[in-house]
């Protein structure tokens, strides 16, 4: 493994949780998952998007800058690798999608501010999926307040992350997970395993699986 941080990213239903858990086992890692379930603007916010859409992504910030913060003082000597199921810069990319201009900017601001502070991933690996299998995923998972999620909304998150993963050059390993099966298919996982000993450089990385 030629990487200490590894953040998983995607749009709503890709599956970055699972895929995240799973290495983190093989690589006897070091786990950090979003604790989204503790956004109580959360339900609110699909119900009035206009009205709780700044509470609920400076809420969200909040408790990525606290994980992250975190992450950065508690050093593991047993534990060298660090996997993530988010990126910090996740905050920034929603509010984009959420906000009206003004707040946007006024959200900028502060997320300036405690992006400096933090450490970034080695490698970026990017799960994308048709706005069809994310739905499917969706409506498996079958949390009540995302079952009205509009295809456009996933749509513009779609485009958002491109956007930025072109835009700055990131480090990414895009892979195609229309069909991925991380937990039943081996082949699947195991085509990632052996992507992850490859060494990378910056730009954009495409993975199809078997």
């Amino acid at each position: 493994m030629n990487y200490n941080f590894l953040t998983i990213e995607g749009n709503i239903g890709a599956g970055k949780t699972t895929l995240a858990t799973l290495l983190s086992k093989y690589y006897n890692s070091r786990l950090v998952l979003e604790e989204f379930a503790e956004n109580p603007f959360l339900p609110k916010f699909y119900k009035n998007p206009r009205q709780f859409a700044f509470p609920l992504e400076l809420f969200f910030m909040a408790e990525r800058y606290k994980q992250m913060k975190d992450l950065i003082q508690q050093k593991d000597l047993f534990q060298s690798l660090t996997i993530s199921d988010y990126l910090f810069t996740k905050s920034l990319l929603f509010a984009k999608i959420t906000l009206p201009e003004d707040e946007f900017r006024l959200y900028q601001r502060l997320f300036d501010i405690i992006n400096q502070q933090l450490v970034q991933p080695d490698l970026l690996i990017y799960l994308h999926s048709p706005i069809s299998r994310l739905q499917e995923n969706i409506k498996k998972r079958n949390r009540y307040y995302e079952q009205n999620i509009e295809d456009q909304y996933l749509f513009s998150i779609q485009e958002t992350y491109t956007h930025y993963i072109k835009q700055y050059n990131i480090k990414t390993l895009i892979i195609d997970a229309s069909n991925a099966d991380f937990l039943g298919n081996e082949k699947h996982f195991k085509a990632v395993v052996d992507a992850l000993e490859k060494t990378y450089e910056k730009g954009q990385h495409y993975l199809t699986l078997p």
